[in-house]
């Protein structure tokens, strides 16, 4: 690993600001650097890519001797980074967003959008703003973008605007990035630079633009255009129904990050926002998250609909339903646009995130095959139609086919919740959702007035259930991660949560205090253990948070509420400065690991925060029993 004065010069994953526009999004480190954007979707090739190699590109605006700030916060409500600097002359407050405007198309239609349009929509600019508050201070602008992650380095120009524009461009890339700004701007081959002193009161403003949508040319217009979107992510996140709490900022952190995470034009929902931030420190375990994975889809409509975003759960399902009714055999994950072919490739040339390597674009599981696809789909078509008076006609024949499908391939092996790239098993989650697929298929079958499905469906549910309860349990009464063997497994906790067995089923219990007890690093929650499974990889990896987040739940179902409590304390008292969270959490040092943020984390986040809210408001409401 590179170091720099013996240290990383990597700043540590949780330090990273997220911004999204719902269609591209950015990761700025706390020196001010974005490390990490990629154009003109959210899943292409990187502009900025210096959190894989820091030689891959960055746009740094700050002052010019100081590289660590006083502090950072999100504007309350919002996605705009506030990041404030103290020198020895001065403080300055330079706020980053990517700009969020009007719906533009009202002339010619959207070559992107298939979803219903809204009031907003993404103007293609990120912009950075500075105004000095006390003194003045240097300030520096440096903008080194180096496209297709890495490789292709651009040469600037200046365009008609004289000394405050700029165009980059570079061999063999369609792709033109114009950055404007009040300053004036110079060239030293692939580095766009200014220079000024801002003294107090003055501001300053550059805007970076990739495509024919105008960007500021003033900071008047800089400053209506930040409010505006300012004001859209605050209105959007009124729209919602969040507890009353004193973990309500948590809910609503999560909720913007969800929706930053969203692709508007399709209503896709990515893993996360990067690629290859490894889940073992200098590991192999490396992975390409810019995708959209169909088992999400149970627990983001869940949170989505709980915390009153219908609007975004709505476009989501739909989402999935396009896919589902398209694709004979439903894959588990697709691209942002419902691509199914996303081949897994390395880019041998970076370096990797502290070492970490290899760094892949594309995800090879694509085209595994996982049985627990046909459940998410069938509850997500269940909590959907729950949400509705009716079942959609369109939904009705996805519907079948893919219950037809759990029970044509339930007793087959596969990969697995976690896609493990050893031998296939008979994975007893995977069984569970086959059940969920058939189980939630009768009752739909029984709601459209369907006797004769209903039955035989529920007829197969049953059978899996009996299955699942003679081959996936152990000796001693707890259910195990394979048929076959006593390992544990982080994805059992799912069996009371999508009601395979009530919750004060004496299994249930026996599981969920097994995982909490042994399956865990400090209380935090392993997938499962790395000697025990064969996932065809090698090293150790973190605790994941979901899974963690799964137990508060779990818990919570089980009664064990002061130990969910205790459990939930702790994962939030985890959460980044910004309060996002990556895949997984090290035990040891709290620091966290993998992509980032990670959107399964903050699902179950939501998912644990209300099961204790409600579990709150049922024990208060009880009557207590009489006193001693």
């Amino acid at each position: 690993m590179d170091t720099l004065h013996g240290s990383s010069p990597f700043p540590p994953i949780a330090d990273y600001g997220f911004l999204s526009d719902c269609e591209v999004t950015a990761l700025v480190a706390g020196s001010g650097n974005i490390e990490w954007l990629c154009l003109p979707r959210l899943d292409s090739p990187s502009v900025f890519g210096a959190i894989l190699d820091r030689g891959a590109g960055r746009f740094r605006l700050g002052p010019a001797d100081i590289m660590v700030p006083a502090a950072r916060r999100y504007l309350p409500g919002t996605m705009v980074l506030e990041t404030s600097w103290g020198t020895p002359t001065g403080w300055i407050i330079v706020r980053d967003l990517l700009l969020i405007g009007p719906w533009h198309h009202e002339r010619e239609l959207s070559h992107t959008h298939r979803r219903a349009p809204t009031d907003y929509d993404s103007d293609h600019v990120l912009l950075r703003t500075v105004r000095c508050v006390s003194g003045e201070v240097q300030i520096t602008l440096d903008c080194e973008p180096v496209l297709d992650y890495g490789r292709k380095p651009v040469r600037w120009s200046h365009t008609d605007r004289g000394y405050h524009q700029g165009v980059a461009r570079a061999e063999g890339v369609d792709l033109q990035l114009k950055l404007t700004t009040d300053m004036r701007l110079g060239f030293e081959a692939g580095r766009a630079m200014a220079r000024t002193l801002l003294k107090e009161g003055e501001t300053r403003f550059c805007a970076l633009t990739w495509t024919e949508h105008e960007p500021p040319y003033t900071f008047e217009d800089a400053y209506r255009r930040l409010v505006w979107t300012a004001h859209h992510w605050q209105h959007w996140l009124a729209r919602g129904d969040i507890p009353d709490h004193p973990w309500r900022s948590f809910l609503e952190r999560s909720a913007l990050t969800l929706k930053g995470l969203t692709f508007a034009p399709t209503g896709a929902l990515v893993a996360a926002a990067t690629t290859s931030l490894p889940e073992t420190p200098g590991g192999e375990r490396n992975w390409d998250y810019r995708y959209s994975w169909v088992r999400d889809s149970t627990f983001a409509l869940w949170g989505l609909y709980t915390l009153g975003y219908d609007w975004e759960a709505d476009d989501f399902f739909w989402f999935v339903a396009d896919v589902a009714e398209r694709d004979e055999e439903l894959q588990i994950m697709y691209g942002v646009d419902g691509e199914r072919n996303l081949t897994e490739y390395t880019l041998d040339h970076l370096q990797g995130y502290e070492g970490a390597r290899p760094v892949r674009v594309g995800n090879g599981a694509f085209n595994h095959q996982q049985n627990d696809v046909w459940g998410a789909v069938l509850d997500s078509f269940y909590i959907h139609t729950k949400s509705r008076d009716r079942l959609d006609d369109r939904v009705w024949p996805i519907l079948v086919r893919q219950v037809e499908a759990a029970i044509a391939n339930w007793r087959k092996p596969d990969r697995g919740i976690w896609e493990v790239r050893g031998e296939p098993q008979h994975f007893t989650s995977s069984k569970v959702m086959c059940w969920v697929a058939c189980d939630r298929g009768a009752r739909l079958a029984r709601l459209r007035q369907e006797p004769a499905l209903a039955e035989r469906w529920q007829a197969v549910a049953d059978e899996i259930h009996d299955d699942v309860c003679t081959n996936g349990i152990s000796d001693q009464g707890i259910f195990t991660q394979h048929y076959g063997t006593t390992a544990l497994d982080a994805s059992l906790l799912l069996i009371p949560l999508v009601r395979f067995l009530p919750a004060d089923d004496p299994r249930v219990k026996a599981t969920v205090l097994a995982i909490a007890d042994d399956l865990t690093v400090d209380d935090l929650v392993l997938r499962y253990r790395t000697k025990e499974t064969d996932d065809g990889l090698s090293g150790e990896e973190g605790t994941f948070t979901i899974c963690s987040f799964w137990l508060v739940s779990a818990l919570a179902e089980t009664g064990e509420l002061a130990r969910a409590r205790r459990l939930c304390e702790k994962l939030l008292s985890f959460a980044s400065p910004l309060g996002l969270y990556a895949e997984e959490i090290d035990p040891v040092s709290g620091r966290q690991l993998g992509n980032f943020p990670q959107a399964f984390t903050h699902l179950a986040l939501i998912n644990a925060v209300i099961h204790i809210i409600r579990a709150e408001r049922e024990q208060s409401v009880s009557p207590r029993p009489p006193s001693a």
